[in-house]
């Protein structure tokens, strides 16, 4: 059989391990070393690290879109024990829940619900609430669709997402007609006014099922597992060429996530998940990354500890000496590195007790 399909994905824990490894300790401490220190070289590399503030693409826009490329690509393989039973009901059960859970999660994490106010409680405006619609999106095509289906379903999310934007208002950021819908469903409870939840679920949506493509052709692609990188490699190209093109009309914006965005970061996507399949599973080279498993396979966990509990105090606790020896600026940095170490520390001994905490 397959290794592919008798055994996780190697490549996709490794690469989902990337994401978070990236997303928070890595980020987090550049960005507090290189504040004390004013170098033109590291100005492009602080660049490159933070958000596009609206029209364009930079290296950190990728980190949201290939986490919800990379829920979908696993779904393929955690449906499949599914698809023979007579009764949907419980993976209905299943999708609903972690549906409902994911949205929760979201709230604690960036939507105030821990501080118990009303007033500063944000409905939806979190990557794991994004992650939660569209993968309730995909689950319900997934189910429901063949795969001539399935790429047609996603093609018509992002046109149906793109046809009022351009018909409709502007892509200003509060003259886009995404920002429209935002403010009348969900008005005042929806967080920072620059990104956009409620219409964007449709592209959303569509990025998840772009890595749920991407799973079925790893899943189905047989013994020729060289053939199916050079698919995802020629998928990916192709979509960063058809986003560039399409972004004549619709500017890529990740604010907005419109469908140029939805397609040059699939692009982006695809290529990193064939390299990564290509030279994990195909070429069995892992040697040196294993470690990032341990993010990989806690990614929630990972996700909702890391931005939830600041271990700063802690590291402050036993380490105050430090700061009057190598001064503010660093000694922030070192509180930064202390807590993403802490929390690599934990998903360590997580995973080498097997402890894999799963909704």
């Amino acid at each position: 059989m397959d290794s592919a399909k008798s055994r996780r994905l190697a490549s996709l824990d490794i690469l989902r391990g990337l994401d978070l490894f990236l997303l928070l300790l890595l980020q987090p401490v550049i960005v507090a070393v290189g504040g004390c220190f004013d170098a033109p070289w590291l100005d492009n590399i602080l660049y490159q690290l933070d958000h596009e503030v609206w029209e364009g693409f930079r290296l950190w826009d990728i980190v949201m879109p290939l986490f919800l490329f990379m829920v979908g690509t696993s779904m393929p393989f955690s449906f499949a024990k599914y698809r023979n039973e007579p009764s949907r009901k419980k993976i209905y059960t299943k999708i609903l829940r972690r549906f409902m859970l994911l949205f929760l999660f979201g709230m604690i994490v960036q939507g105030n619900l821990l501080a118990f106010d009303t007033d500063r409680l944000y409905i939806y405006n979190n990557t794991l609430q994004a992650i939660a619609v569209g993968y309730l999106i995909a689950a319900l095509i997934l189910l429901h669709l063949d795969t001539a289906w399935q790429i047609a379903t996603t093609l018509l999310l992002m046109a149906i997402y793109s046809l009022p934007m351009l018909l409709n208002g502007d892509y200003t950021p509060e003259g886009n007609f995404a920002f429209t819908v935002d403010r009348a469903v969900i008005g005042s409870y929806r967080g920072d006014l620059t990104y956009t939840w409620v219409w964007s679920s449709l592209t959303f949506g569509a990025t998840v099922m772009m890595g749920v493509l991407a799973g079925r052709i790893i899943k189905e692609g047989g013994k020729n597992r060289s053939g199916t990188t050079y698919i995802l490699l020629a998928i990916g190209v192709a979509l960063i060429l058809t986003g560039l093109l399409a972004g004549q009309w619709e500017p890529i914006i990740k604010r907005l996530w419109t469908s140029s965005m939805t397609m040059f970061s699939g692009g982006i996507c695809y290529i990193l998940m064939a390299l990564f399949y290509w030279w994990i599973d195909v070429r069995g080279h892992s040697r040196g990354l294993g470690w990032l498993k341990v993010y990989g396979m806690n990614p929630i966990t990972a996700y909702v500890v890391g931005e939830v509990i600041n271990f700063r105090s802690i590291v402050a606790s036993v380490s105050y000496g430090l700061e009057p020896v190598i001064g503010e600026c660093l000694y922030g940095a070192w509180l930064t590195l202390g807590n993403g170490l802490i929390l690599l520390g934990i998903l360590t001994y997580m995973y080498r007790q097997k402890i894999f905490l799963k909704i």
